[in-house]
């Protein structure tokens, strides 16, 4: 699987041929900006409230290349700070994306190391509970098995599940294909045409 061809395209290009369900929910969004588009296979975990000791065994075992997706039990505590994204970034791991908070943002900003999150909190997690790892997982509302591809910049996030992503990926592109030959005028007749259409039907005065 050629990863560098998904990372080309953006989540709002796939969001075009994808259902709603292959969509994370907005509020897990960059945590500093500009930040670079990813793309990698996820490596799923999920963690109970106030614990991250999952995400911090994720870190050692993730292969390079991989998104790290984390189901946070709640969104009271950080999932991850400087050094587990530091260790991370060095371990070749494409990113976070975390569906609770993490601390130490500025020195992830620094690094320029991807976090996708609801948010920032000081607090710090305990390591004391065992939850799930490199398992399928709901992060964002959406269903994530290890090895699906996720791709995530500031538009968005999408997961491609595992088995139809090269399919997934065939018709975005030929989507923005389309989309690149098509004139803004041309675009412009065509938009109008359908909006004149549902006035009609609709009977807007």
């Amino acid at each position: 699987m050629d990863l560098a061809a998904f990372a080309k395209l953006a989540p709002t290009t796939y969001a075009d041929v994808l259902t709603r369900d292959r969509v994370m929910d907005p509020a897990i969004h960059p945590l500093w900006q500009p930040m670079p588009r990813v793309a990698g296979p996820a490596y799923p975990v999920a963690c109970p409230a106030g614990d991250n000791l999952m995400l911090h065994i994720a870190i050692h075992r993730a292969p390079a290349g991989s998104m790290i997706v984390c189901a946070a039990g709640d969104s009271n505590w950080a999932m991850a700070g400087g050094n587990v994204c530091a260790y991370a970034q060095q371990r070749g791991i494409a990113g976070f994306v975390v569906d609770g908070l993490i601390r130490d943002v500025g020195e992830t900003r620094a690094n320029k190391f991807p976090v996708f999150a609801r948010g920032v909190i000081p607090i710090p997690g305990v390591r004391k509970i065992a939850g799930l790892i490199d398992v399928p997982v709901v992060c964002g509302g959406v269903a994530v098995a290890p090895g699906d591809v996720v791709i995530a910049d500031e538009e968005g996030i999408v997961v491609l599940p595992r088995a139809q992503a090269e399919g997934i990926l065939a018709k975005a592109q030929a989507r923005a294909d389309k989309d690149a030959k098509t004139s803004l005028e041309e675009w412009v007749k065509v938009h109008k045409e359908r909006i004149d259409e549902a006035v009609r039907t609709l009977g807007i005065p």
